[in-house]
């Protein structure tokens, strides 16, 4: 699996046409300024609005980030590294040593996953004294033995049928070999033994399953007629005595050591299920398949410490409750927002600019001046569009001098007129008048906040006049009672703007004594009626801060 390496600018769930344009605009500026594998994302679907600037100005939505939880697939980049389940122990003892790894998958044909083969296993059944009748134990074909000592196969029989079969070393003197001889399960026997005639002849007249010759040599032609007659095989090692031992005990096939009991998960896996497969379980270590169980690689406990290929850039908010689900899990670079901060806090120091300016683009728009880069005309676009979206056309209160300032560089670069532009902006993004369904208008631009121990949800929308508001006003006191009772919000409430009369409704479903304490004039049940207020940050949130700390 290849290391996929990205860093991702991107903005906050629900995102508006602010969020959007600056993670657009500001991914271009860092890459314009050398930063590599950058690029622009959202953390949800985008409104209306956006829709229309993003077409208008000719740019591809960007990527959607449903979360970033670190995946197995993040962390396991090294190419799998298996062994076929046929293939004797000795190859496997090589690979672990020339991959410097301590456990392969066991595969089939076709790569699936039989078995996982640990080197701790293979060591304690080579290494580890036991009863000596099972230290003598191997289960191989012939085959395999001649593979395994790069042996002279002098006479074979039923070659490549696995076995179970005892291994000895043919040390004794002739004169005691002969009883020696009898107490062997001669069907099963393979007796080694370098240059003694005598031994030889004896062991292929009992008729043992294997001789296996070592030192090299030739064999005797009447030892060779002998040995076909009585169907005993005959191998010519050159290796000594010791080392052929060694070696064809290393001729068991892998699958006969591989534990069946292995666990498996999968490359899109989340990092988070590895770890409590492994916390439940005595392996180190986990087969990743496809959903075929084709190997694709091998994750360890020492994966869990392996920080994800996927960085954030988070811009246009600060805090974590708002970000992209799993940005708690992966490495924060930098944030770019013009909001009150959060609980946000990292690990590491990192890049935090955050001023008190009307939207994120506008301050996306000081960093491109303070480079000396000039945005193309597309980039100057998002940026004027960010800007009008979150000012409603500088009329609202967040709006600075910095604002006003940054329209007419944005009007040049872009070739948009501001006034004209933001007409049709907010007409194309009504989602009022557009007959979008309740929830929709509630949530696609609905932010949360804490209060002391209060959960607050905010939503915004803007429109041109009331009218639409009020033929719809009952189905959305009603959705936002649903809403309350389904996330256990203390309050939900929908900010409607009329951004031609300066003013706003309160929609609410929220607490009993809420009326009593919300400071704002009542129009009707749960409707409250804001006079001058334009800004859901900078008037209605400090407002309601205020109030329900003091509840």
């Amino acid at each position: 699996m290849p290391n996929n390496s990205v860093i991702y600018v991107v903005g906050h769930r629900n995102p508006d046409t602010d969020s959007i344009c600056s993670a657009l605009a500001y991914a271009q500026l860092r890459r314009n300024q050398g930063l590599s594998d950058v690029q622009a994302a959202r953390a949800g679907n985008i409104n209306q609005q956006t829709q229309f600037v993003l077409d208008e100005l000719g740019v591809e939505v960007p990527v959607l980030l449903s979360d970033v939880h670190p995946r197995i697939k993040d962390v396991v980049t090294e190419k799998a590294i298996s062994i076929h389940q046929d293939e004797p122990m000795a190859r496997a003892i090589e690979l672990y040593h020339q991959h410097h790894i301590r456990m392969l998958p066991v595969v089939d044909d076709a790569g699936r996953a039989q078995g996982l083969l640990l080197l701790k296993r293979a060591t304690e059944f080579f290494l580890v004294p036991t009863d000596p009748d099972k230290m003598r134990r191997i289960k191989a074909s012939l085959c395999s033995i001649q593979m395994c000592l790069n042996a002279n196969a002098v006479n074979l029989v039923a070659a490549d049928k696995v076995e179970d079969l005892n291994l000895y070393v043919g040390a004794r003197r002739e004169a005691s070999f002969d009883s020696w001889i009898k107490k062997m399960d001669l069907s099963r026997a393979v007796l080694i033994t370098g240059d003694r005639p005598g031994i030889q002849r004896r062991a292929v007249e009992a008729g043992v399953r294997l001789l296996i010759i070592s030192g090299g040599g030739a064999v005797d032609d009447k030892l060779l007629d002998l040995a076909r007659k009585n169907q005993v095989s005959i191998l010519v090692s050159d290796y000594d005595t010791a080392n052929s031992v060694w070696l064809t005990r290393m001729a068991t096939p892998v699958r006969e050591l591989a534990d069946t009991d292995f666990i498996t998960v999968r490359p899109n896996d989340l990092l988070d299920d590895l770890r409590i497969k492994l916390m439940h379980s005595k392996q180190s270590g986990a087969i990743v398949c496809t959903g075929e169980k084709e190997v694709v690689g091998v994750a360890t406990k020492s994966n869990l410490i392996k920080s994800s290929a996927v960085k954030l850039i988070l811009v246009d908010h600060n805090e974590l409750a708002q970000a992209v689900p799993g940005a708690d899990k992966v490495e924060i670079l930098e944030v770019i927002d013009h909001h009150r901060l959060g609980n946000f806090h990292t690990d590491q120091p990192i890049r935090f600019i955050n001023q008190p300016l009307g939207s994120t683009c506008s301050l996306v728009a000081t960093l491109y001046q303070q480079a000396g880069i000039k945005p193309d005309a597309s980039v100057s676009g998002l940026l004027l569009a960010g800007l009008l979206s979150d000012t409603l056309v500088l009329k609202s209160p967040t709006t600075t001098e910095v604002d006003r300032q940054l329209v007419p560089w944005l009007e040049e670069l872009s070739g948009l007129e501001h006034a004209e532009f933001g007409a049709r902006l907010f007409a194309a993004g009504s989602l009022m008048a557009s007959g979008a369904p309740a929830r929709k208008l509630i949530f696609t631009d609905f932010k949360e906040y804490t209060a002391g121990t209060y959960q607050l949800g905010l939503g915004q929308v803007e429109v041109v006049n009331f009218h639409t508001f009020y033929a719809r006003q009952q189905e959305l006191a009603s959705e936002l009672t649903a809403i309350r009772a389904e996330k256990g919000y203390d309050l939900v409430a929908l900010l409607i703007t009329d951004i031609v009369m300066e003013t706003s409704y309160l929609l609410t479903a929220g607490p009993s004594e809420l009326p009593y304490v919300i400071g704002y004039p009542q129009e009707a049940d749960n409707l409250y009626r804001l006079k001058g207020v334009m800004s859901r940050k900078k008037q209605l949130v400090p407002h309601l801060m205020k109030v329900f700390k003091g509840l």
